[in-house]
């Protein structure tokens, strides 16, 4: 498989780490949607990241749809989303709740960083919407285990930290600040990372 997207991505990052952790063969092409999106788009007409090629040529499009299909892979017991309900339905919720936080801090970025001016309802409204998900993912983490959903959401955290100084106060988050400190230091999500690189 190819995996095609750089670590700085919180997408791209959740999608390697769970490759890694699956002990799933694969090999990444680190291709920015700027400056490779020639590359990019034949395969994902989206021209977005990640995009995971399978051995057989099909490229899946999104990181849950991909992370989805690598569920299908290992043995239901070892699957990173619960299998069983209620469990399943509120792992997604919490996933859902970190991409999402991660999308509007793209949405953040690219509004400070790619306009000549930015619009100040929209910076506002994007801020508002990080910080009252994050809240609400305090508010859901589960007091162990490591899941989809717990890898998201430090993926979004590093992501966030990095790309925005000063925009996640830990002090308030302690479940996830500890979450946080928890899966950086562990092996697959030292060997997956790549400090945030602004688009050129």
């Amino acid at each position: 498989m190819i995996l095609i997207g750089q670590y700085d991505s919180p997408f791209v990052r959740r999608v390697g780490i769970a490759l890694t952790l699956y002990g799933l063969p694969f090999r990444q092409e680190p291709w920015s949607v700027f400056g490779d999106a020639d590359r990019i788009r034949p395969i994902n007409p989206l021209t977005r990241v990640p995009t995971l090629v399978l051995d057989d040529g099909e490229a899946l499009i999104d990181s849950h749809m991909i992370l989805d299909h690598l569920d299908s892979l290992v043995a239901p017991g070892a699957r990173l989303f619960p299998v069983a309900e209620p469990d399943r339905r509120r792992a997604l919720k919490r996933a859902a709740l970190a991409t999402g936080i991660g999308d509007k801090a793209v949405s953040l970025f690219y509004e400070q960083r790619l306009h000549e001016r930015a619009s100040d309802v929209w910076v506002a409204r994007c801020r508002r919407q990080i910080g009252e998900g994050w809240q609400a993912l305090e508010a859901l983490l589960p007091d162990a285990g490591t899941g989809h959903a717990e890898i998201a959401a430090v993926c979004v955290w590093r992501f966030v930290s990095e790309a925005h100084p000063g925009l996640i106060d830990p002090a308030n988050l302690p479940r996830l600040a500890a979450l946080s400190a928890r899966l950086e230091a562990t092996e697959a999500f030292k060997a997956i990372y790549q400090p945030f690189i602004a688009p050129a």
